[in-house]
C-alpha cells in the first residue's frame, strides 16, 4: 500500500480531469502511467472520460450555413465556427452557404460526403420552426440515423440562457454515411453553446464510434 507521503506527492502533481474536482482521488490515481495500476474505481472512470471527451487528434469538418439573407461575406455564424473548429486544432477544408431549400442542402451535404477525408459536418441554421427553417427535414431524409440525445442536451443548455424559448429548437445530430451532422441553430449564441459544449468535446469519439 502506498505510503501516505506518496499519496501526498501525487495529489500535489495530478493532472486535472475535465469535469471533475481537481481534489478527488481519481484525478491523482489517473495522473500517469505509473499509477493506473492498482488505482480505485474512481481511476477506471477519469480514464474513461479522457478516452470519451476532447479532441487528441485533428478533424476534418463541413461547416454548411443555411440562410436566405445572409452571404459568405456576412456570415458571422459560420465565421465563428470555423474559427472555434481552427483554435481546437481541427481542418475545415469545405464551407458554404446555400439557401433554405431542402434540395440545396442534400445537394450539398451529399457531394460533401463523397469525400472520404471528410469526417463530420456542421449545418448553421434552419432548425427553428418557421416555414423556411428546413434544415432537419433535408438532413431526416438523407437515410441516416438520428440521435436524439444531442438535441435534448442541447435544449437543456440553452434553456440555462434562454428559458423556455429552447422548446423552439430542433438541433439535431444525425449519422449520415457514417458520419456525424450536426445541425445547429444560427446565431452566434447558439454556436457557441454548441460547439463549445457538445461538439468539440464528443466529435472524435464520435466519429470514431461510426467508422467500426
Amino acid at each position: 500500500m502506498p505510503s501516505p507521503s506518496a499519496n501526498s506527492t501525487a495529489t500535489s502533481h495530478a493532472a486535472t480531469v475535465p469535469g471533475s474536482s481537481s481534489s478527488s482521488s481519481s484525478s491523482s490515481s489517473s495522473s500517469s502511467p505509473s499509477g493506473a495500476h492498482g488505482a480505485g474505481p474512481g481511476a477506471g472512470a477519469a480514464s474513461a472520460q479522457r478516452h470519451h471527451l476532447g479532441a487528441t487528434r485533428p478533424l476534418v469538418f463541413g461547416v454548411l450555413t443555411t440562410s436566405d439573407t445572409h452571404t459568405e461575406d456576412d456570415d458571422d455564424s459560420g465565421k465563428l465556427v470555423k474559427q472555434l473548429l481552427g483554435e481546437a486544432g481541427h481542418q475545415v477544408p469545405h464551407y458554404a452557404l446555400v439557401a433554405n431549400s431542402v434540395a440545396d442542402i442534400r445537394e450539398t451535404v451529399d457531394k460533401w460526403l463523397s469525400d472520404r477525408r471528410l469526417e463530420a459536418i456542421i449545418t448553421i441554421g434552419g432548425t427553428g420552426v418557421s416555414s423556411r427553417d428546413v434544415t432537419i427535414e433535408a438532413l431526416a431524409g438523407m437515410g441516416g440515423k438520428s440521435l436524439e440525445g444531442f438535441g435534448d442536451l442541447y435544449r437543456m443548455l440553452s434553456f440555462q440562457e434562454v428559458g423556455p424559448l429552447a422548446v423552439l429548437s430542433r438541433a439535431s445530430l444525425f449519422a449520415i454515411q457514417n458520419r456525424p451532422v450536426f445541425a445547429v441553430p444560427g446565431s452566434e449564441r447558439a454556436c457557441r453553446l454548441a460547439l463549445s459544449r457538445l461538439v468539440l468535446p464528443a466529435a472524435e469519439h464520435l466519429v470514431e464510434e461510426l467508422a467500426r
